[in-house]
């Protein structure tokens, strides 16, 4: 059975990211419990390397979003900060990141979150 950027890429940016205090899903869930990081494709989503008949090669761009409840602005800021912080240090090596996203307040479900966004990418290869 050939590899899947599910497995290879999300799953093992999940299985780093589950070392740190928040809910980790490599897809975007139904219902978010924070705090949390979601790991979801970026766009573009994949840059082309090779393409033949025996093998694949593209650049995954992905964000991670990182998410905390919004009760109370300094103190949600620094819930942020502290899980942006967290999500970082546990990327593992390889994988480029570029930038973490100005912090905004977001309605998912009945609820208000914090959320900011970090840039990552890696590539990934099929043969």
């Amino acid at each position: 059975m050939p590899s899947s950027i599910q497995d290879d890429v999300r799953g093992a940016l999940a299985t780093s990211l589950s070392s740190i205090a928040a809910s980790v899903y490599k897809y975007v869930p139904e219902a978010v419990i924070p705090p949390a990081v979601v790991i979801v494709p970026d766009s573009p989503y994949l840059d082309m390397e090779i393409i033949n008949s025996s093998t694949f090669k593209c650049k995954v761009n992905l964000t991670i979003s990182c998410v905390v409840a919004y009760n109370s602005n300094p103190a949600s800021l620094d819930n942020l900060e502290k899980l942006i912080i967290s999500a970082m240090q546990a990327i593992p090596a390889g994988w480029l990141v570029e930038q973490a996203s100005q912090p905004r307040v977001q309605e998912i479900g009945a609820s208000a979150m914090l959320v900011s966004e970090i840039r990552v990418s890696t590539y990934y290869t099929q043969t």
